[in-house]
């Protein structure tokens, strides 16, 4: 006979970072008390964990509907705000609760800190640190002190973030002073050991090592024997969408500055990296349908997972825009079924040079599990092989209404590539497209910093730097990119 799940079990879940299993207590506390409030907040707090963003939202929704006041639902509240670009309300949301006395006040500070980093109001950040309070008394604090003084005092920071980096301390809070180190070494012309800190940090991260490069570049050669005849193969399993567009390619191809100007847009809402494709690909598998029988999914199966998509993609929709943009990282690797779940959706492929690409890759922190194989240059290598050899061929195959990015290119003459990309939507140009420094839309990804400049040509040829890395092997992929590039 199953046991009851208890409160208690929820929290010893929670406690220990199981999060799918929190996840199943959880709902089994709701199926028994809908308004069972610490269940609601547990399972935000699992869902955020997993990044199912849109189960998070939902889920906080209702535990502030039942308590407003409630501090732990309001600073998850405030950390999801953050990441899904509502910069305004989770900086007031998070500075009431860092002030209040509340358990959660500290963590509370952290992610206000933490927000008003990424979204550079750096004024606003250092005043935060100065005024100091109960948090300065974590031992996380440090690292965000630190963080203070960078523009400063660069080299100093460069030692003490390399000083935190080798406590033994928190696993996040580690990587986080490394990868913070590596941006400055670079930024001071110091490539060796930037590198060798990255290396390290890789090395030390946990997750990493468990990750399934085979199983991802199996599922690679699953859609290139899918479309070896180059015929059309299905038709569309259900209605055609409208407003939809997402981003194919890999972390660090350009895909944040192309989203940043599509988002400046009045009538385009960047929706960030929504999960919603990810949820597609799992609704598929858990069908128990083969890619070699994708041609066969029920409609209705279809339907609901079309449907599932869109009510995500609608909620995070900017108020007035007719367009949704996913920056998604995951479409390339389920592109049969997005033709059939969601035929009528544009995709633009982003491709950057890809030695730039995988040195963005191997010299920022990026999740060791889920993205284990940017862990080491050959890794991020066969991977990009592995896109390059679907894209573009397979959204022509697949009638995808597509547009293509060379990033070089793009930065070349933005103008005319955001021209062309909005009328493939159907709309016409709007000057702020080119300007996306101006965007107040905050920017939860590794190129933060990057796409508040003006358009620029900084990061072309990086790769140069680091020449040591490469060796013959990237040459075919180079001349390929190359051959791309005006």
């Amino acid at each position: 006979m199953k046991l009851k799940s208890t409160a208690a079990d929820l929290d010893g879940h929670l406690r220990r970072n199981a999060f799918a299993d929190a996840l199943v207590v959880a709902n089994d506390l709701l199926s028994t008390n809908p308004r069972n409030l610490e269940a609601w907040v547990g399972r935000a707090r699992s869902n955020m964990a997993m990044a199912k963003i849109f189960d998070a939202d939902n889920d906080l929704d209702m535990a502030l509907k039942l308590s407003p006041s409630h501090p732990h639902a309001n600073w998850l509240r405030g950390v999801l705000d953050h990441r899904l670009g509502r910069i305004d309300q989770a900086i007031e949301r998070l500075r009431k609760l860092s002030l209040a006395k509340t358990p959660c006040s500290i963590d509370a500070s952290f992610s206000l800190a933490e927000t008003l980093y990424f979204s550079h109001r750096r004024d606003e950040y250092k005043q935060f640190i100065q005024a100091g309070g109960e948090w300065t008394k974590d031992p996380r604090a440090e690292f965000f002190m630190v963080r203070a003084r960078a523009r400063e005092d660069p080299l100093g920071t460069i030692d003490d973030l390399l000083r935190i980096m080798r406590q033994d301390t928190d696993g996040v809070l580690k990587s986080l002073a490394g990868f913070d180190a590596v941006i400055l070494l670079d930024k001071a012309g110091r490539y060796r050991e930037a590198f060798d800190v990255a290396v390290y940090l890789h090395a030390n991260a946990k997750g990493a090592s468990s990750f399934d490069l085979e199983g991802l570049l199996s599922g690679v050669r699953e859609q290139h024997s899918l479309m070896q005849n180059r015929v059309p193969w299905f038709k569309p399993r259900a209605d055609v969408v409208g407003g939809v567009s997402i981003v194919v390619g890999l972390p660090r191809c350009g895909s944040t500055l192309f989203e940043q100007m599509l988002d400046s847009h009045s009538k385009v809402s960047g929706i960030g990296e929504y999960d919603g494709v990810r949820r597609l690909g799992n609704g598929f598998v858990s069908s128990g349908i083969s890619m070699q029988g994708i041609g066969m999914m029920p409609r209705e199966l279809a339907q609901n997972l079309q449907r599932d998509y869109l009510n995500g993609a609608t909620r995070f929709k900017r108020k007035g825009a007719e367009w949704t943009f996913d920056k998604t990282l995951r479409a390339w690797r389920l592109l049969p079924v997005i033709a059939a779940a969601l035929p009528g959706a544009v995709c633009f492929h982003v491709a950057r040079d890809p030695r730039d690409m995988a040195i963005s890759t191997f010299l920022a922190y990026i999740n060791p599990t889920s993205d284990g194989w940017t862990a080491n240059i050959d890794s991020i290598r066969r991977v990009i092989e592995a896109e390059r050899s679907l894209l573009p061929d397979a959204l022509d195959t697949l009638e995808i209404p597509n547009e293509q990015i060379v990033y070089e290119n793009l930065v070349a003459d933005p103008a005319g590539h955001a021209r062309r990309s909005l009328a493939r939507l159907g709309l016409d140009m709007e000057p702020d497209v080119v300007q996306p420094e101006r965007n107040t839309r905050a920017v939860f990804t590794l190129s933060h910093e990057q796409v508040k400049r003006s358009i620029n040509t900084a990061s072309i040829g990086r790769w140069k730097n680091y020449e040591f890395a490469f060796d013959d092997s990237w040459r075919a992929l180079a001349a390929t990119h190359d051959a791309r590039r005006v």
